[in-house]
């Protein structure tokens, strides 16, 4: 599984157009995610704080774009020696097997969910 963070808004849009299509899709050309392990790193760094985000849990065997694992865009990037998956094309809404709540805690951090802790999707 991989998960992509977005707000509830861009994902309800999505429903509406059929596909999901992050703004980095046009500026850098392709979709940001995280695996299990990383995507709680990248929501405190990139997302600290921020309301209204959702995890989309994305089966990589259903998805009809290409999707690469690369190390971050920024050289400067912390993580830098990770690599991260990378979705080259819109997201196709069958790949995406689960929406889960993504509520900041109280200091502005985030926390894994426990559906995706324990690796239990409905």
């Amino acid at each position: 599984m991989i998960i992509h963070i977005t707000s509830r808004a861009a994902w309800q849009q999505a429903q509406t157009e059929g596909s999901y299509r992050a703004d980095s899709l046009t500026s850098e050309g392709f979709i940001h995610c995280s695996t299990p392990q990383q995507v709680v790193r990248v929501a405190n760094t990139i997302y600290r704080g921020q309301p209204g985000l959702v995890l989309l849990c994305i089966d990589p065997a259903r998805l009809t774009a290409l999707l690469r694992y690369e190390p971050p865009v920024q050289t400067d990037d912390p993580l830098a020696a990770e690599l991260f998956p990378h979705l080259y094309g819109p997201l196709n809404l069958d790949a995406v097997v689960q929406v889960l709540d993504f509520p900041a805690e109280e200091d502005g951090s985030f926390q894994l969910p426990a559906d995706v802790a324990t690796g239990v999707l409905a």
